[in-house]
């Protein structure tokens, strides 16, 4: 390094490097868990292949009640609520607010790593340029999470990869070449277009490629609709995408402007009226890309695995999106841009496919997990990166926390990890989540019990969700008064809504609307012993699915009254969940009693002693 250029040190818990969908949940979920979290993005802003750089909308799990919740669902509410006009600036500002103002959280933008050293299978630090400040910053970490893409740590520290299509003998892949060989998936650069008032004419530069078969079109034209989502602009599956990649985007620009001229001017008469009062409204710069290297990791997920379900023990995300296999050649071939091979959805995805082999503090989420390229046709899709970065980011700092690596959390705490996730109000297909000890020994109306099952979404036709008119009360209530500490409630945002980043150009509506099932206003009132109800919270402008309240007071009765929804569908609540105050945790009955012995058996003293102080107040918000 220059000595003449500025070089910055800092010591972290936890390391993400790359800050897409998959690193910015990471690092939002590392932050969270209590590691101090350094996020390292080459690009100015966050989202990766979903920012506006590359305008990619976020797929994931297909199939009713699928979609993923978490951070991403957190994300994607906060853009519907102040984002509702499509606007990518917008969506911009809000990954951005995520990371930026995330407590124990640094965020260094514009900076490209390009170094790390290592030590007995362990890396020790990694360096990073960032352009803007013309800085170096090396940064020291107990665990690093590639979320990178393209897997940059794996040259800088020798983790083993894999790359391009396995034979189809190696693990039984059905879907796989005869032969082993390195062709990829291509990158795609995506351009947008927009409805005019008036025909206008398009002179395309002199370098675009002219296109004149249109039956080599047809299909493709037809998979995109008007105006957003040109995918099958795919080259460079045949090339290297990382070593490749400026001649691989020059090409994309070349057709990008080239395709735009056979719409307008060259193609058949039908298909220049279809775009004839239609202008091209952006390109990107910057392809996106779907494959190169995959870390290898305890477990490689395969065709099969997808297939049968998925059902690990170590389950810490899941996936549902078909085995979206697109042709190496892209736009080169004359057949389908894709086959979509069929997959269950959901599957599971294990631990085991977050961490290294070889680098024992390496961990990893995105479109770079351990899977071979037939599963990876399935799980790059953004929503099912998203979880993986949840998981993979919360894994990290509960290593940190336990003193341990991550395999051995696999070994030892992996239970402890799905518990966290599934309190974060991630999904793992076939787990539960258990409900507070407070919230168990409650009275409740029977019509309310399912809050209590442990299932947050609706899941084989069970609604799983307590319903009732605006108005109507839910109340928990105790024998004694207790000390609560706070409040989980997961509401119904609508999980069949898989976009919420939907730019269809619809006249007059709005692109990215609020779910109308989602609660907007509600009410807290307690009744503190002796005294009548009273309100502790309420809210008018919620669009959270995930609510978290500090209480903070004594009280034997709790209930929530539901005002009013963001469209006309009634009240739906999936799970409440009430927390003692922490300082009297100790004095709440045993973990393992049957709920209907709670009550009757424990001595008030247990329940709430007699002498005990507490803050007797509430939290009161707007």
């Amino acid at each position: 390094m220059n000595p003449n250029l500025q070089h910055l040190k800092a010591d972290c818990d936890v390391c993400v490097v790359g800050g897409g969908m998959a690193g910015l949940c990471a690092a939002v979920a590392s932050a969270r868990s209590g590691a101090k979290t350094v996020l390292v993005h080459d690009r100015p802003v966050l989202g990766g292949n979903a920012s506006s750089e590359v305008r990619m909308w976020i797929c994931g799990a297909h199939g009713p009640h699928n979609k993923e919740t978490g951070i991403l669902e957190e994300i994607q509410l906060a853009n519907c609520h102040r984002n509702g006009g499509g606007s990518y600036s917008l969506w911009d500002s809000v990954l951005y607010e995520k990371a930026a103002f995330c407590p124990g959280l640094t965020l260094l933008l514009n900076a490209t790593c390009c170094d790390a050293g290592c030590h007995d299978g362990r890396i020790e630090w990694i360096r990073a340029w960032q352009m803007t400040t013309q800085t170096w910053h090396t940064l020291r970490a107990g665990i690093f999470i590639d979320c990178s893409g393209d897997s940059i740590l794996a040259p800088l520290t020798g983790a083993p990869v894999r790359w391009g299509r396995e034979s189809r003998h190696e693990f039984g892949e059905a879907i796989q070449p005869e032969t082993a060989d390195r062709k990829t998936m291509g990158n795609t650069l995506l351009l947008q277009i927009q409805k005019t008032a008036h025909p206008r004419p398009y002179v395309p530069p002199r370098w675009a490629y002219r296109f004149d078969d249109s039956k080599h079109f047809e299909s493709r034209i037809g998979a995109s609709g008007m105006g957003h989502n040109y995918w099958w602009l795919e080259l460079g599956g045949l090339n290297d995408t990382i070593a490749d990649a400026e001649i691989i985007r020059h090409e994309l620009m070349c057709v990008a402007y080239g395709i735009w001229d056979f719409f307008r001017n060259t193609g058949p008469a039908a298909l220049r009226r279809r775009y004839e009062e239609w202008d091209l409204a952006w390109v990107g710069q910057l392809p996106g890309k779907r494959e190169n290297r995959r870390y290898v990791g305890p477990h490689i997920l395969t065709q099969n695995d997808i297939q049968a379900g998925g059902h690990f023990d170590d389950i810490v995300a899941y996936g549902g999106w078909s085995m979206d296999d697109h042709h190496p050649a892209g736009l080169l071939y004359d057949g389908p841009p894709t086959v979509f091979h069929p997959a269950p959805s959901p599957y599971g995805i294990p631990y085991r496919c977050l961490y290294s082999t070889t680098i024992s503090n390496l961990m990893f989420a995105g479109r770079n997990i351990s899977v071979t390229h037939a599963a990876l046709s399935s799980t790059r899709v953004m929503g099912t990166t998203s979880v993986l970065g949840q998981a993979a980011g919360t894994a990290a700092a509960l290593c940190i926390e336990k003193n341990c690596a991550p395999s051995g959390l696999y070994s030892s705490h992996v239970g402890e990890l799905q518990t966290r996730l599934l309190d974060a109000d991630c999904w793992l297909p076939g787990k539960s989540r258990e409900h507070e000890v407070l919230t168990r020994c409650a009275a409740v109306a029977d019509s309310a019990r399912v809050l209590f099952n442990g299932h947050e979404r609706p899941i084989d036709g069970e609604s799983n969700a307590w319903e009732a008119a605006h108005g109507t009360p839910l109340e928990l209530t105790w024998a004694r008064p207790q000390h609560l500490g706070s409040l989980r409630m997961v509401l119904d945002s609508d999980l069949n809504h898989h976009k919420r980043l939907d730019y269809r150009h619809v006249e007059g509506e709005s692109v990215c609307p609020m779910p109308r099932a989602l609660l907007r206003a509600f009410r807290l009132e307690a009744q503190r012993e002796g005294r009548s109800w009273e309100t502790v919270f309420r809210t008018e402008d919620n669009h959270e699915r995930l609510v978290r309240l500090p209480l903070e007071l004594k009280a034997t009765a709790l209930r929530l009254v539901p005002e009013s929804s963001w469209g006309d569908a009634p009240a739906r609540i999936f799970s409440l969940d009430i927390a003692p105050d922490a300082r009297f945790r100790s004095h709440l009955v045993p973990e393992g009693r049957a709920w209907s012995e709670c009550i009757a058996s424990v001595p008030e003293q247990d329940l709430l002693p007699a002498d005990s102080e507490t803050k007797d107040h509430a939290y009161v918000g707007a």
